[in-house]
């Protein structure tokens, strides 16, 4: 499966269960997460999008652990089977 279509797929999911999931876009910051996820209850999830054998550059990684530095939760979810689970995780069904 395609990049754009786990990342179509997570964000109706997310919609479906009272979420946002925004497209993290942050000009002269490249590397940043894909998407930003804000659950019901307000917590804030940054996640990069990769296919099943897909990797992070450096530059992503070292993004992610300046995030995860200051207290950030960044995840990397590696296709549609680990997407669905971390939605399920940070938004359970019975929200």
């Amino acid at each position: 499966m395609l990049e754009k279509e786990i990342e179509r797929r997570m964000v109706q999911m997310v919609k479906q269960r009272g979420g946002l999931c925004y497209k993290f876009v942050s000009p002269s910051n490249p590397g940043v997460p894909d998407r930003i996820i804000i659950t019901p209850d307000g917590k804030i999830i940054f996640v990069e999008l990769k296919t099943e054998i897909g990797r992070l550059s450096k530059l992503q990684t070292w993004q992610r652990s300046e995030m995860q530095k200051r207290g950030a939760d960044v995840r990397v979810a590696y296709g549609w089977p680990a997407v669905k689970a971390l939605v399920e995780e940070v938004i359970p069904n019975g929200i």
